[in-house]
């Protein structure tokens, strides 16, 4: 069974910038893709970036394009999201995902589509 394990989360203020990880462990499932998506309180889930483990192709939200970088260390099983110039609403919980497709993660998100995800970390911008 896939376990999904986030880390990084933390306060910063607007202009800031935060690195997230992703450690997979107890790895046997294999999905092609990985990604994170986040839920803000009272808001839905929204599909935040992903990258397919293969080819390192990779998929964002326009919300957060050219300011989120994702990357997969396959060596480590370990899935990274770079975040910089953060905003007031980029705080919510950040879950780290594995899917089918990288698009079915960023537009997607819900339990039925996804294979695994993990706890949450959660993520405060101050402005």
């Amino acid at each position: 069974q896939t376990r999904l394990v986030e880390s990084g989360g933390g306060s910063v203020q607007a202009g800031g910038s935060l690195r997230l990880s992703c450690a997979a462990s107890d790895y046997t499932y294999v999905s092609y893709a990985m990604g994170w998506f986040r839920q803000a309180p009272g808001k839905q889930r929204e599909g935040v970036a992903a990258i397919h483990k293969g080819g390192g192709s990779t998929y964002y939200a326009d919300s957060v394009k050219g300011r989120f970088t994702i990357s997969w260390d396959n060596a480590e099983n370990t899935l990274y999201l770079q975040m910089n110039n953060l905003n007031p609403d980029d705080t919510a919980m950040y879950y780290c995902a594995a899917g089918p497709t990288k698009e079915t993660i960023v537009l997607n998100p819900n339990e039925r589509a996804l294979e695994a995800w993990g706890q949450g970390t959660l993520v405060a911008i101050s402005a």
